[in-house]
């Protein structure tokens, strides 16, 4: 779920604290699954097919574990495979495969992914979470993240930059509520009321994604106002030749 191409852009630069974490981070755990994905090549393993193996354990981890309120094992299982997002891309770059349907793939594969966790903790809510409040914010929460998603999506492919940071992007989308949710799942360990912090998780998710969404969608209009603007000035200067 992560196989690089150089044509997939990322928008704007991310700030300082992200670009920090994400630096060192990444440098660490390429250096501990290289040689796990360089097993991986060897045995004749495509990065696609990581791709596809890691999304099926996110999703069966969600779907399975989260609707019967293991909120531990199931973000266990589901971290666990989401490390094929860096073992895909580290197998594409050691093969110099870096390609536009690897990105494609990859960037679909995310929102089953998503859809599957979100989903999951909706279904356990609807059953026997029993609070409709919190499923409904479970469903906010996979719907504002498919749609943020999107917005970029859709300004990048009309030619916008969508030169924005959002709040609650998809990494922390997902590390909040699958540390969230993994901390919750202690409660059946015997810790007590830690099992609030999933709700209190997802309401900060939600809260984040809508203030997002809005910061794309306020970029895209002022972005698409001024490439309007240049085009209509261009075709002015145009027309006076």
């Amino acid at each position: 779920m992560g196989q690089p191409v150089a044509s997939k852009g990322r928008g704007a630069t991310p700030t300082v604290g992200k670009a920090m974490l994400n630096k060192y981070a990444r440098a660490f755990f390429t250096r501990v699954l290289t040689p796990f994905a360089a097993f991986l090549i060897r045995r004749g393993v495509s990065p696609d097919t990581v791709t596809l193996i890691g999304t099926a354990g996110v999703v069966a981890g969600a779907l399975v574990f989260y609707p019967m309120g293991e909120f531990f094992w199931g973000t266990v299982v589901i971290t666990l495979f989401v490390f094929s997002d860096l073992v895909d891309g580290n197998m594409a770059r050691q093969l110099g495969r870096s390609s536009r349907w690897g990105a494609f793939l990859d960037s679909t594969l995310d929102r089953v992914a998503d859809g599957a966790i979100f989903g999951g903790l909706a279904l356990w809510y609807a059953g026997s979470g029993d609070d409709n409040v919190l499923c409904a914010v479970s469903i906010f929460c996979l719907a504002s993240g498919q749609v943020v998603s999107y917005t970029k999506a859709r300004g990048e492919a009309i030619g916008l930059p969508v030169a924005v940071n959002g709040l609650v992007e998809r990494a922390e989308r997902l590390v909040i509520s699958l540390v969230a949710a993994g901390f919750a799942g202690l409660h059946k360990f015997g810790v007590p009321g830690i099992q609030y912090l999933l709700p209190i998780a997802l309401w900060i998710v939600a809260v984040g994604s809508l203030v997002t969404l809005v910061q794309r969608v306020v970029t895209v209009r002022r972005e698409a106002a001024e490439a309007d603007a240049a085009a209509q000035e261009s075709q002015g200067t145009e027309a006076a030749k």
